[in-house]
């Protein structure tokens, strides 16, 4: 178990190693209690020294020297450091055996076995627990592995880069990888287990043949296609956007229930939570699909952009993560639809970058500092840090954006790189400038101003950065309309900024002047969110209404319409007057415009999120009238929309087996309408489609929508949900979810109770997360005035903080919220946080609760 050192890592003390380790061969005695590892590695003096090498609850056996059994004076050890006193000149290979025990590992970091197949999870630092190294990403090895196990047990054994060999003898099975790729000791992978496979090839641009392989639990085969087509689909997308070509001959996916994250890019050997990987309709929803084919590229993607050019230190954990996300966008933006994809990924970042970046664990893109590198895997790093990539490309073009990637690749490749050295491959006007966005957190305002007078019209846009920041360059996309008709940009003067390709560089302030017009023109304003930063605007319904109408903007146009429902929901809240029956025409026309794809009219239907709501008051939230102003707008709106609705929830249903982006979207919209009619109190047609819906997407869709109206007949429809999917454990993560998230008085006692049921297990994260995770979404339920909410992930985090310290410290997270509720709830959280904090034990629980409970 790792416990807290009160040790602080920081950017500035980088130094590299004193040693190269340029090759690595470890061989791997498998035993669901005591493996064997058996690490040797080459060492290649640089400036010398001691040999100081980091484990974590090692059991050191055997220390050898250049094949030779080392003395105990030559070496210190203990189960987390490792130190050769004793250094031979020049280059030499240290030779170090292990035992761990798989079965005991309930971290699910290192190696450690789920569901009696051997895996590992060395990002960031569990290869540590494997074998004492230096385990920092710019150490780069060249891996050969020999595994060795039972025959009748274990039937296939798994690692990095090309089968060397295979052997069956004696009951042993033995393995042998060779990966000629130099990689990180984060990227190292292992897995061994009795699974089946779903296999294809994969011919590249060069002729060469890749064989590809997915390996899931026997008997689940099928529900591994999809997976394998948005494999193949990614490969194929890579090597026309980017030019990047898959280098290895064999590429392996291996999915499994017990992971702590979504997924592992290790290189040729991917380890997926199986929930990214199986799917058919009976049993997964569209947006399961969508997420399966989203996280397969973003994996793949890391081949290039993670793998073959890896991060320097874990500061530069965004040039990894980040690029890859704004490659994963690109790609399902290509595959499906830009517009939608656009609006979901604003959703996102919005709903959880934003708030990050304004609470307590807010940090920068890239930080200066960490105490535990495992809580750093956030929506900064993975969504602003996708954001920033996306500014470049706006700023400077897609031409000459592929032409610097090119570059990247080119003068990076084999090598641990930095931010600095990715921006410098870049024509940015002035890089020292941009480079703050990674190094200041906070997220930026810009505030636009209008004036119309004497028949010339006025914008002014102007940046107030976030506190303790600096102005920062924000590519601004706009457009003006006239009428009906855009305004012509040439006849415009514009005052403050830089002009670019289709955008505006605003830093401090920019005015846009357009004279001789007969009437005012309307803005469309940071078109495509092309930066991320929070505009602020006059509230203006006529104009928002006029965009809707008007603009070819789709993200502007959605935009548009959550701002008019938004203030209509807090009015609600505030107890004032809005316009509903106004709101409600307006997405009536959207949701019936035969001119937009069905996917982007399903998003209209949406209304905004209680989170959006929350940000929206700012501070002494009430939790009962965020739900009460939800639920009341919901059901305003799906009483006054009742006609409309009903016809589109009419329309043909797709085939049941048609997972396609246009079933999906027909799919959506159907059952956003039939969402808002439950809310209004028409909950028949929902019964039906749980009980009888063809796909889960329609199942799932019809008891979210009577379990978040409150519906008497959500118990019996969830009971019976939960009765028929009692064997797909998938399945019953959605239920799980659905039951903690009721808005209800009794989510609490309900949440408590499942944690008794029998399919729930504090070892198994998607479980935890499904439940816990989903109640500290519950608005009402988890800010509850009596803190009985906040016990309730306290004490589940303080159990989970033995055993799996990741989930743990994901799940306090919840709490970073707690500052926007009144003086009651902050108080309950504070008592809460401080007793998980005066009881935790590991690194990565006190890293969050002890920036949770400070003053700010």
């Amino acid at each position: 178990m790792r416990t807290d050192t009160g040790q602080t890592v920081y950017l500035k003390d980088y130094q590299p190693t004193p040693y190269r380790a340029p090759h690595v061969s470890l061989m791997f005695a498998l035993h669901p209690t005591r493996t064997v590892v058996r690490a040797t590695t080459v060492f290649e003096p640089v400036t010398g020294g001691p040999l100081k090498l980091v484990g974590d609850g090692l059991n050191l056996v055997g220390v050898e020297i250049d094949g030779k059994k080392a003395p105990a004076s030559a070496y210190e050890a203990t189960p987390d450091s490792f130190v050769l006193k004793t250094i031979p000149k020049g280059a030499f290979s240290l030779t170090l055996v292990t035992v761990v025990s798989p079965d005991d590992n309930t971290e699910l970091m290192g190696l450690y076995r789920s569901n009696g197949v051997y895996c590992t999870q060395c990002e960031a630092e569990g290869y540590r627990r494997i074998t004492y190294a230096y385990d920092r990403p710019d150490v780069l090895s060249v891996y050969d592995v020999y595994i060795v196990a039972d025959a009748e047990g274990d039937t296939l054994l798994l690692s990095n880069g090309n089968l060397v060999k295979r052997e069956v003898s004696g009951g042993r099975m033995t393995a042998q990888w060779h990966d000629p790729f130099p990689k990180p000791t984060y990227l190292f992978a292992l897995v061994a287990g009795d699974l089946g496979a779903v296999s294809d090839t994969f011919t590249t641009k060069s002729g060469r043949k890749v064989a590809l392989n997915i390996y899931v639990e026997k008997g689940k085969e099928p529900r591994a296609t999809y997976a394998m087509d948005a494999l193949k689909r990614s490969m194929t997308w890579d090597e026309v956007r980017f030019g990047r070509e898959y280098d290895l001959d064999i590429f392996n996916i291996v999915a499994v229930s017990d992971f702590n994250m979504g997924a592992m890019e290790n290189k040729g050997l991917n380890v997926f939570n199986d929930r990214y990987v199986l799917a058919d309709p009976a049993v997964a929803t569209d947006q399961d699909y969508s997420g399966i084919e989203t996280v397969i590229a973003h994996e793949y993607f890391h081949n290039w952009t993670g793998n073959r050019i890896t991060c320097r230190d874990w500061f530069q954990l965004c040039l990894k993560e980040g690029l890859t996300v704004f490659r994963d966008q690109e790609f399902t933006s290509d595959e499906r639809s830009r517009g939608v994809k656009r609006i979901a990924d604003v959703r996102r970042l919005r709903a959880a970058q934003f708030p990050e970046d304004a609470s307590p664990l807010r940090h920068c893109v890239r930080p200066s500092k960490y105490d535990e590198i495992s809580n750093l895997y956030t929506a900064t790093v993975y969504d602003k840090g996708a954001e920033l990539i996306r500014m470049i490309h706006t700023m400077i073009g897609e031409a000459a954006f592929r032409v610097g990637m090119d570059l990247y690749f080119f003068k990076y490749d084999g090598t641990a790189a930095t931010i600095e050295e990715f921006i410098d491959c870049f024509p940015i006007a002035d890089k020292a400038a941009f480079l703050t966005w990674y190094q200041e957190p906070g997220t930026p305002r810009v505030t636009v101003t209008e004036e119309f007078a004497a028949g010339t019209y006025t914008l002014t846009m102007t940046q107030t950065p976030a506190e303790g920041a600096g102005l920062k360059p924000i590519p601004v996309r706009l457009a003006l309309l006239s009428g009906t008709e855009f305004v012509d940009p040439s006849t415009a003067t514009i005052t403050g900024g830089q002009v670019g390709p289709g955008h505006i560089i605003l830093t401090d302030k920019v005015t846009i002047s357009v004279p001789n017009q007969a009437t005012a023109p309307v803005a469309s304003v940071m078109r495509g969110f092309s930066a991320p930063v929070i505009i602020e605007r006059t509230p203006d319904t006529a104009r928002d209404l006029f965009l809707i109408a008007h603009d070819d903007d789709p993200f502007n146009i959605w935009d548009a319409a959550q701002r008019i429902a938004l203030a209509a929901m807090r009015a609600r809240y505030e107890g004032t007057e809005a316009d509903e029956a106004g709101l409600a025409e307006a997405l009536s026309a959207l949701a019936t415009n035969p001119d937009q794809e069905p996917a982007f009219r399903a998003l209209t239907l949406i209304l905004p999120t209680r989170q959006a709501l929350i940000e929206a008051i700012g501070s002494d939230v009430d939790p009962v009238r965020i739900e009460a102003a939800h639920q009341g707008l919901s059901a305003a709106i799906g009483s006054h929309m009742k006609d409309v609705l009903e016809r589109l929830f009419e329309s043909p249903l797709p085939a049941p087996d048609d997972v396609s982006a246009e079933a999906a979207g027909h799919r959506a919209l159907r059952n956003a309408a039939l969402t808002l009619l439950t809310a209004a109190g028409d909950s028949g047609r929902a019964v039906d489609q749980a009980a009888n819906g063809t796909t889960m997407t329609d199942r799932l869709a019809a008891l979210g929508a009577l379990a978040f109206a409150n519906a008497p007949e959500a118990d019996e429809a969830l009971k019976s949900f939960a009765a028929a999917y009692d064997g797909e454990p998938l399945v019953l993560d959605k239920y799980f979810a659905l039951e903690a998230m009721r808005p209800d008085d009794g989510a609490e006692a309900r949440v408590r109770g499942l944690m008794s049921h029998p399919k729930f297990s504090l070892k198994t994260p998607n479980r935890v997360r499904s439940l816990i995770g989903a109640f500290a979404q519950n608005v009402g339920a988890f800010h509850k005035a009596d803190g009985s909410g906040y016990r309730l992930v306290a004490e589940v985090a303080t159990a989970l903080d033995k055993s799996n310290p990741q989930v743990a410290a994901r799940l306090l997270t919840s709490f970073s919220d707690v500052r926007r509720f009144d003086s009651q709830q902050r108080e309950q959280a504070a008592d809460v946080l401080g007793g998980v904090l005066q009881s935790a034990t590991s690194s990565d629980v006190v890293d969050i609760a002890r920036r949770l409970t400070a003053k700010q």
